[in-house]
């Protein structure tokens, strides 16, 4: 069964039993503007959902889409490069992966106009090594997540590879390297449009924005809204996750919003990114959408019985 390749942060996994609360039942077209790790889109290509649907998967990060490209183009070129850095990690630990951050992939990349099997490989080598799963550039536009603390991590999987792959494969799917804007343009009736930007921080000191490489503003969070709005003039039907800023709950609480049919629901989830472990755990989160709620979710239903979710005035 498909699962997401990549850690990448704010992925959905731990969200899913929530999210699927939120699936339409009839839709002819899936559209991920914001696709990082592709968790609902594994999640729904798994569960049968997207059988005889078309998939539109976009992200604005290109490494990401040259790494997907790759292991669904060249899927055995892939494994065999990620074999090797397997092999080196095992020898060399730590030591290894610098090396491969700094001399191997950094470098080929600044050479490198398209991404290749030996890229591709060196991301999610860097991915499944890497403090935190995280993806971050410094403003040389070079990879510096430092590595992480495991003793064993499973760098090559095949059998998961291959399924990935397949499921990239499938007819009907289409990756494209390009911005939420394209996307949510194009987006209107007969379709089922899932967000998973990076979130609006709660704090100043506490922002996500910066794993991507240009960072998500509230600038970005604006046109995003109006951009959700407008797909869901035009018939389209919208999910958004969030954080539970005040920002964001003003946003979707505007006259606008309100008549686009899009309301605030909050969950919660389970921050997994954080510099300090005492610091993970459960937060309230917004989901925004205008899909009715088909019932309340097992997670839902055992975290509200621990935690009072706070309402804003």
């Amino acid at each position: 069964m498909a699962r997401p390749l990549l850690k990448w942060a704010g992925g959905k996994r731990q969200l899913l039993p929530t999210l699927r609360d939120y699936y339409p039942v009839q839709y002819r077209r899936y559209i991920e503007p914001f696709f990082g790790s592709g968790a609902v889109f594994f999640d729904l290509y798994a569960s049968g959902r997207l059988s005889d649907r078309q998939a539109w998967l976009v992200d604005d990060n290109a490494d990401l889409v040259g790494c997907y490209r790759m292991l669904m183009l060249r899927t055995d070129d892939v494994i065999a490069e990620l074999r090797k850095l397997a092999a080196g990690h095992q020898r060399r630990g730590s030591d290894f992966y610098y090396l491969v951050r700094d001399r191997r992939f950094n470098r080929l990349r600044r050479r490198s106009t398209t991404y290749t099997p030996a890229l591709a490989a060196m991301l999610i080598y860097l991915n499944r090594t890497g403090f935190n799963g995280l993806f971050r550039l410094n403003k040389s536009g070079d990879f510096n997540v430092p590595a992480g603390r495991y003793v064993n991590p499973r760098i090559l999987d095949e059998t998961h590879l291959a399924q990935v792959a397949t499921a990239l494969r499938s007819p009907g799917v289409t990756l494209h390297h390009g911005s939420f804007d394209d996307a949510l343009g194009q987006a209107g009736a007969g379709d089922f449009v899932y967000c998973d930007p990076p979130y609006a921080p709660l704090s100043r000191t506490a922002s996500f924005a910066h794993y991507t490489a240009k960072g998500f503003g509230p600038i970005d969070q604006r046109r995003l809204q109006r951009g959700l709005i407008d797909a869901a003039n035009r018939g389209a039907q919208v999910v958004l996750s969030n954080s539970s800023s005040p920002d964001i709950e003003r946003l979707y609480s505007t006259p606008e919003a309100l008549r686009a049919g899009l309301r605030i629901e909050r969950v919660m989830a389970r921050r997994a990114i954080n510099s300090r472990a005492d610091s993970r755990g459960f937060i309230t989160e917004l989901v925004i959408t205008n899909v009715p709620q088909r019932r309340q979710s097992p997670m839902l239903r055992s975290s509200l019985k621990a935690v009072r979710l706070p309402r804003r005035a």
